[in-house]
This record gives structure tokens, C-alpha cells and sequence, in this order.
């Protein structure tokens, strides 16, 4: 290259118009050589320097940035990333299990040179997957089938946390973890289906039982409330015939036979009767002595 601008110079130092090509081609180098100096890393990314294949330690953050001649500047992305993958492992009782899960993670950008240096860009084959796997077999082999449904939450937490802990390691960041859902097998679901039958009528017939059992005590109840009503009766008439029968003397049941009588005489009488008539003839003496003094 200098060699063709000291050529370019003696051929143009004849005359005016070679010393304007020297300027020209001095002018494109100056600013050819200032543009391969600056590296523009895109936004949610750093950049990862090699100095001629060698990694260095200082990791560029987004924007623009002066490099020296001979650095390569290579993108990471650093924003959060979503992964799916599934995973078959056997549950505690021995039934194959068919996980499918999502996973959302970041990659340490202080750390982007070591995951570069050490895992490569393809992180989430070499790294993250078999993590996933792994952590969800050994999580798996602790549940029961019934289990791994019924206490889902703590499978997710188990699982959750044994990713995180293996992926830290690398320097990736696990933000989320969520179980898409479990595939069992054609047996399985169709035990847990003649399970749930069998729980539906048995709780059929509980609930007639307790409809029944709930009926009997009404009738019961409204028996005991007719008897306790009719002893109550019973009781009250008892109080009120002996009441009566305290009451009643002699004059009382005579001014009773009194009221009821026709004024006509028995024609034969006893000497019972001739008592009751002496008080009949009594009464109706003192009856016209009364009405003459009114």
C-alpha cells in the first residue's frame, strides 16, 4: 500500500493533478482505517472482544465503541429468554411420566466472556436442555403419579430450584419456571378414571345417607314434638278437672241442679229427693218476698 501512494506521489509530483490523487487516496485511507476502528453492539446484547482469536476480559455494553485494529467484537444476547422443552422420566410408583415445561432465563452479562469462552453460543442445547432433563427426572423420582398432581406446586418449586442451582454455575440467570403440563400413559389415565367414578358414587350414596339420616331425625324430632305436645294437653286438662273438682262444694252442685230444673215436682220421692225439694220450696218462697221488696 505505500509502496502504490509513493508511486501515485512521483508520478503526481509532475504536476498538479497527480498531487490531488495522492490526496485523494491518502484521504480514503485515513478514513477507511477510522470507520474499521469503532463497533456499534446492538441493544439488549454486550459485546464479547477477541484480540486476535484470544478472549478478553472487558465485555462492551450496547452503543458505540472505539476498538483497535485486529479486536472482533462479538454480540451476546443478554435479554430473558423463553425455552420449552419435555422430558420423560418414571414417577415414584414407576409410572412414565411425560413432562412438558417452559423455563425463562438470562445470561450474567458481566460473566458473557466466560459463557462465550466456555459454552460457545449454543448454550441452550449443551447447557440449559440437559439441565432441564436431568432435574426433572430426579424431581419426578420423588412423587407418585396421583402425586405429581395433586401436589403440583411442590413439583414446580423442586424442579424450579434444581435448575436454578445447576444453571448458576454456568452464570445463567433462571427468572421463571412453569410445568405446561403431564402426559401419563393410556393406563394410568384410565385407572385415575375409574378412580374418580368410583369417588362420584361413593359420594352419591354419602350424600343419600346423610339426605336419609337427615329425614329420619326430622320425623323424629317432629314425634317427639307431637307427643310433648299432647302430654302437655293431656297434662293441662288433668290440672284443670282436679281444679274444677276442688272448687265444687255441696251449695255450689245443688244451685247447679237448681238452675237446671224444670219446676215440675217428681210425682214419688225419696228422702233424698224430699231434701232437694224442701230447698226448692225454700228458693221459691224467698223469691216473691224479694221481688215485693224491690
Amino acid at each position: 500500500m505505500l509502496q502504490l501512494v509513493r508511486q501515485l506521489y512521483d508520478n503526481g509530483s509532475k504536476g498538479f493533478k497527480g498531487g490531488l490523487i495522492v490526496l485523494v487516496v491518502l484521504v480514503i485511507l485515513v478514513v477507511g482505517s477510522f470507520l474499521l476502528a469503532f463497533v456499534v453492539v446492538p441493544p439488549g446484547a454486550v459485546g464479547v472482544q477477541t484480540y486476535f482469536g484470544a478472549i478478553q476480559d472487558e465485555v462492551l455494553p450496547e452503543g458505540l465503541h472505539m476498538i483497535f485494529p485486529g479486536t472482533q467484537v462479538i454480540p451476546i444476547d443478554v435479554r430473558i429468554q423463553k425455552i420449552e422443552a419435555e422430558a420423560s422420566a418414571s414417577s415414584k410408583d414407576l409410572q412414565i411420566v411425560t413432562s412438558r415445561v417452559a423455563l425463562n432465563f438470562f445470561l450474567d452479562k458481566e460473566e458473557a466472556n466466560l459463557i462465550f469462552q466456555n459454552l460457545g453460543l449454543n448454550y441452550q442445547s449443551t447447557i440449559i436442555e440437559p439441565a432441564i432433563q436431568e432435574s426433572i427426572k430426579s424431581t419426578t423420582a420423588q412423587f407418585t403419579a396421583e402425586e405429581l398432581i395433586t401436589r403440583r406446586p411442590d413439583v414446580k418449586e423442586s424442579v424450579f430450584l434444581s435448575i436454578r442451582e445447576r444453571l448458576a454455575q454456568r452464570n445463567i440467570v433462571v427468572t421463571d419456571f412453569s410445568i405446561i403440563d403431564f402426559n401419563f400413559s393410556d393406563e394410568f389415565n384410565r385407572a385415575i378414571e375409574e378412580k374418580q367414578v368410583a369417588e362420584q358414587r361413593a359420594l352419591r350414596a354419602q350424600n343419600d345417607l346423610d339426605r336419609i339420616r337427615t329425614e329420619a331425625e326430622q320425623t323424629r324430632a317432629r314425634a317427639e314434638g307431637e307427643a310433648q305436645a299432647n302430654l302437655e294437653i293431656a297434662r293441662a286438662e288433668a290440672e284443670a278437672q282436679q281444679l274444677l273438682r276442688e272448687t265444687l262444694s255441696p251449695e255450689i252442685i245443688q244451685l247447679r241442679s237448681v238452675e237446671k230444673w224444670n219446676g215440675i215436682l217428681p210425682t214419688v220421692m225419696g228422702s233424698n229427693d224430699a231434701s232437694l225439694f224442701f230447698g226448692f220450696a225454700m228458693l221459691q218462697s224467698t223469691a216473691p218476698i224479694t221481688s215485693a221488696q224491690n
